[in-house]
């Protein structure tokens, strides 16, 4: 071994075995194992993973086909964050409560697509996926899981939106009038479900709950109507 190589090898040992000593005298004193806190910071090889996903529609432009790329990017971003924030405060619990931010993820990927495409009916999936997962998240926060006597009534109203907005935006008359019937037939199921079940369910929710219901509707309506843009620039 030659002059050089020796030194560089006793330099690398003798950095070694002080970092080594450092780490032993500090879990020693503090209680702290600096190894084992990088070992929970591994799930942020899953956040990169998500990023890889996501970025390249951000950095290459003209590119309109990957925009499908948001569609897996947003639920592996979501589950390296999840896991990120599990792994590092050792609260893995919150998988109980949080597991319905994939399914939300998920249609943020299609609506992302759709955007960035410019195909409009990749927002049929992210409307009925995306209102599934906000009710899922509702859930799993409260525990009310019994209310799915009553939420039930978003899967007609999620396919009704989800016809609503594309009819509105190409001018689709039969889709148009297809999704208006269905949310309203919603709407219908969910006075029904409330009338019948009204002697469990607290009456102080419901004004408020029948407001955003009614303000979500407006507002599909208002942005589908003000996005509204040629057939062609859609296609």
């Amino acid at each position: 071994m030659n002059k050089p190589s020796s030194i560089f090898v006793g330099v690398a040992l003798i950095l070694l075995g002080m970092l080594g000593l450092v780490m032993t005298v500090v879990t020693s004193l503090l209680g702290f194992n600096p190894l084992g806190f990088i070992w929970r910071l591994w799930p942020a090889i899953v956040l990169l993973l998500g990023l890889c996903f996501i970025a390249p529609p951000f950095l290459v432009r003209g590119k309109p086909g990957m925009g499908a790329l948001f569609i897996p990017g947003f639920p592996i971003l979501t589950t390296g964050g999840i896991l990120f924030l599990a792994s590092v405060f050792h609260a893995w619990g919150i998988w109980s409560w949080l597991w319905p931010m994939l399914i939300i993820s998920l249609g943020m990927g299609f609506l992302f697509a759709a955007i960035y495409m410019r195909v409009i009916w990749l927002v049929i999936p992210a409307v009925i996926i995306g209102l599934n997962g906000l009710v899922f998240q509702f859930c799993a926060i409260t525990g009310l899981w019994h209310w799915w006597s009553v939420l039930w009534t978003v899967e007609p109203l999620a396919v009704g939106l989800a016809l609503l907005i594309p009819g509105l935006l190409k001018h689709l008359s039969g889709l148009t009038i297809s999704g208006f019937i269905l949310c309203g037939i919603a709407g219908l199921m969910l006075m029904m479900m409330l009338t019948i079940l009204g002697a469990w369910l607290p009456f102080g929710l419901l004004g408020p709950g029948l407001l955003i219901l009614a303000g979500l509707g407006v507002l599909a309506v208002g942005v589908a109507r003000h996005l509204s843009v040629p057939r062609s620039a859609l296609e």
